[in-house]
């Protein structure tokens, strides 16, 4: 597709404004991330010169805008059982279930959450990346959102970059923790090991915040929240505590089997082969009502039946899901 390249005068209206929030602004049809790389490729000029994308712009700048259509394999539709949790003319909330890979990528071209979403929705074929604001690994469990049309993805584009959608965990980890706390240490992906993560002062700075929910003989059961989205990142943090989740394959070491407990647990231990992870609560203002809202999602379970266990009764099914985060801020 060819386009010719789209010259733009700065105004009162774009002064002082970042030049990505000023383009997304004016060039709705594309996504916010779109207009970054366009900035970064240099793409998109100040006078003819390259900037960044927090370069706020100044009355009489003239910006130029080429912008890039890539030939991408297009994503298959597939029908797919999704759980949707919400849904408007702007977004979707889905529930996604452990095993469910996000997005499609080498060799996993076929059966994402990516490919259902095109067949719920095909308009979703026009967004970048279908519509999904972020993601979850393929062994986290939990909630996501969607965005339906160019308004709503780059408005919650914004928001998650501004740090204005509150995302809410819970997990299980190896160790009984004394207390909660903040880890606030950078991450950047192992040189040695292209799949995993690891804390490295040239990497991005990552913030993870938990509170202790339940302490059980070897175990503890958290609620996170996240200030930052890295990959990994909730499980790289509690693996460099020394407190990694339980079932993690690539953060969490050798199985170990807990002092004291019992066949049951040790079983059921044994037989959770993914980290106990779980998405459980989103809140944001909506991209276009700008209301707040809220959604929640109760444990999967698999982690369910083992807090159950390790608790020996002292928790039940409904006490373990209405365990919440304290309000206090953080």
């Amino acid at each position: 597709m060819d386009q010719k390249k789209i010259i733009i005068t700065v105004d009162e209206k774009l002064a002082e404004v970042r030049i990505d929030k000023a383009i997304s602004s004016i060039l709705k049809e594309f996504s916010r991330m779109n207009i970054k790389q366009w900035i970064n490729s240099g793409n998109i000029l100040v006078n003819q010169e390259k900037v960044e994308p927090k370069t706020k712009l100044i009355i009489g700048q003239i910006v130029s805008v080429e912008p890039i259509f890539e030939d991408r394999k297009e994503t298959v539709s597939e029908a797919m059982d999704l759980s949707i949790v919400f849904e408007d003319d702007h977004m979707i909330i889905i529930n996604k279930p452990h095993g469910l890979v996000v997005h499609p990528g080498t060799g996993n071209m076929e059966g994402t959450l990516q490919n259902g979403l095109l067949h719920h929705h095909p308009a979703l074929s026009k967004l970048p990346r279908a519509g999904l604001i972020h993601r979850l690994d393929k062994n986290t469990s939990g909630l996501l959102i969607i965005a339906k049309t160019n308004q709503s993805y780059n408005a919650l584009v914004s928001d998650l970059q501004e740090r204005l959608i509150t995302r809410e965990y819970r997990a299980i980890c190896v160790g009984v923790m004394t207390s909660g706390g903040t880890v606030d240490a950078n991450l950047s992906r192992d040189p040695n090991n292209r799949i995993r993560f690891k804390i490295m002062n040239q990497g991005k700075r990552a913030v993870t915040h938990y509170r202790v929910l339940k302490k059980f003989k070897n175990h503890t059961f958290l609620g996170l929240r996240l200030e930052t989205g890295r990959t990994h990142q909730i499980r790289a943090h509690l693996s460099h505590i020394q407190y990694p989740l339980i079932g993690d394959p690539l953060y969490g070491g050798r199985f170990f089997t807990p002092k004291g407990a019992k066949e049951d647990l040790i079983l059921k231990l044994k037989n959770f082969k993914r980290q106990a992870l779980h998405a459980c609560l989103l809140s944001f203002n909506h991209p276009i009502e700008k209301r707040n809202v809220k959604f929640e999602s109760t444990l999967p379970t698999d982690m369910e039946s083992i807090l159950l266990e390790m608790s020996e009764g002292s928790l039940t099914k409904e006490s373990a899901n209405k365990i919440v985060y304290p309000e206090a801020k953080v």
